[in-house]
């Protein structure tokens, strides 16, 4: 498959604010990215001519933002809607190898339907973990350092080296990755053993620490894992904000490579879509 046939599907409902941006990122790479309703998926209040079918597309995008104004909690909403009418196609589009992104809400709202972390199959009936409120009790808004820890398992990833560093900015008052206490322990372990943690919060210097380098407080400095078959990611920092390197705070200082490091997961899993389909 050519590039210019990907096709992405990016999903906005009210209160999503990410979706130009996630969109661009496809687009500038010679994609296929489409803005799609929520409601256009599930054919409610919409012509017929405006109705779409999920397992047209090779990529999900769920964006960031404050979907449905994060009321009940973040992501809980806009998972609700989606479940209730779309949990059929969904487990068909992820069972089948296709890809899903999920930045920030996105991953929020991942969570909240069950596919991550996906443990007990494509999609649980019950949420395995959530994404709670920073240990600050704030929004946190600033550049965060991911060091990238995940051995080939994840799809999107391919074009990242282990252990590279990449400045990615973070922007959520709810990313703290917790599972219920009685498995939390047990959990993290198999997250470990399944090779599903991606991304991990670091400091200047690569290693682990704390805040402010991780801006949530998330066990583990977790900032994104995927489900066990590696095509759905979720991740709380924002790689399309830093699609090209003038979006970088630092970019003024020594750097000649004009590309963002969160360009690098945009073109990976195109790259991995042209050669599956």
């Amino acid at each position: 498959m050519r590039r210019d046939q990907v096709k992405v599907c990016v999903l906005r409902i009210e209160g999503t604010n990410c979706e130009t941006e996630s969109f661009l990122a496809f687009e500038r790479l010679g994609a296929r990215p489409e803005m799609v309703h929520l409601k256009q998926l599930t054919g409610q209040d919409v012509r017929e001519e405006e109705k779409r079918d999920l397992m047209d597309y090779h990529i999900l995008m769920l964006p960031g933002g404050f979907s449905s104004g994060d009321y009940v909690r973040a992501g809980a909403i806009f998972a609700a809607r989606m479940k209730s009418r779309l949990a059929k196609p969904l487990i068909e589009f992820i069972g089948d190898g296709r890809a899903v992104l999920g930045v920030c809400n996105g991953f929020q709202v991942l969570v909240e339907m069950g596919i991550l972390p996906g443990i007990d199959g494509i999609m649980s009936p019950q949420p395995q973990a959530v994404l709670a409120t920073n240990e600050s009790s704030r929004f946190e808004c600033r550049p965060t350092l991911l060091k990238y820890e995940n051995n080939n398992t994840c799809i999107f990833t391919n074009k990242l080296k282990h252990g590279q560093v990449l400045l990615v900015p973070s922007a959520h008052a709810e990313g703290r990755l917790l599972f219920p206490s009685e498995r939390a322990e047990a959990m993290l372990q198999r997250l470990e053993d399944n090779d599903q943690i991606v991304f991990r919060y670091v400091g200047p210097d690569g290693t682990y620490a704390g805040y402010p380098w991780n801006p949530n407080g998330s066990p583990g400095n977790i900032a994104g894992i995927c489900n066990p078959s590696g095509n759905v990611l979720g991740m709380m920092p924002h790689p399309e904000r830093v699609f090209h390197r003038y979006t970088h705070p630092d970019w003024t200082r020594g750097s000649d490579n004009p590309l963002g490091d969160g360009r690098a997961i945009f073109e990976g899993i195109l790259e991995r879509v042209t050669e599956t389909f």
